[in-house]
């Protein structure tokens, strides 16, 4: 089995937006979930969806579930305080649901711009070597900041790779990853990669496409826009 969580529990305070959530905001009167979600719909090797979303927003949610005939959506749960939180909500909810070597990808509502490809890659290397992080290359200078606005050190790119979603894990494993931070308090991971990684675990790297971005700020959904307007052209005029 081959599960995906999609998080969509943010309010999105950097979108600048107060009327809706950024994964609710609509391009072409669809919403940037929908599309997320679509594109796991249509993977073959997925078989169900597990959406966390914030709870005002659930039953929106659900109808937009039924609206657009995403069947692969199994449940849409509330999240919780923190990200961190609201992920391991996921995973419980899949967890009593499917079986510990089920593959669970750890997706970014507000990533619509995953494709077929990363989707297959990731489930390929969970199975092969226990976990896929999704990275795409660093293309500009990397640098580390010191004192008083002083560059203390330029690190080489070619050493570094931005990690980005889906991330992929045995249901086991990454359960069994946030039990011991439950246990130990540990509520600060900024992913599910950053935990594992805590916890001991190898994860090896899947190139993406440098398109899989995130929609945090108003530039980025006007990426967004551009780039799935540039595709809806290709398909008409070649």
């Amino acid at each position: 089995m081959n599960i995906a969580i999609i998080f969509a529990g943010g309010a999105g305070q950097r979108m600048n937006t107060r009327t809706k959530p950024k994964q609710f905001l609509e391009l072409h009167g669809k919403p940037i979930i929908v599309y997320t979600l679509e594109h796991f719909q249509k993977h073959k090797w997925i078989d169900g969806m597990i959406v966390v979303c914030i709870r005002e927003w659930i039953d929106y949610c659900r109808e937009l579930v039924t609206k657009y005939q995403l069947t692969k959506v199994v449940d849409v749960i509330p999240g919780g305080d923190t990200g961190q939180q609201s992920i391991y909500y996921g995973v419980s909810c899949a967890k009593s649901l499917y079986e510990n070597d089920t593959v669970i990808l750890i997706h970014d509502g507000v990533r619509p711009l995953v494709d077929e490809d990363i989707i297959t890659k990731i489930i390929e290397g969970v199975k092969m070597k226990g976990s896929a992080i999704t990275v795409s290359p660093v293309v500009e200078t990397i640098v580390m900041k010191g004192k008083n606005g002083e560059i203390s050190q330029i690190i080489d790119r070619s050493l570094c790779q931005l990690a980005k979603a889906p991330q992929g894990f045995f249901l086991g494993d990454i359960f069994e990853a946030h039990q011991k931070a439950l246990k130990e308090e540990k509520s600060d991971f900024i992913d599910s990669a950053s935990l594992m990684k805590h916890y001991g675990h190898t994860l090896f790297a899947v190139e993406g496409s440098e398109e899989n971005i995130k929609i945090t700020k108003p530039s980025d959904f006007y990426i967004f826009r551009a780039i799935e307007d540039a595709r809806e052209n290709s398909q008409i005029f070649g």
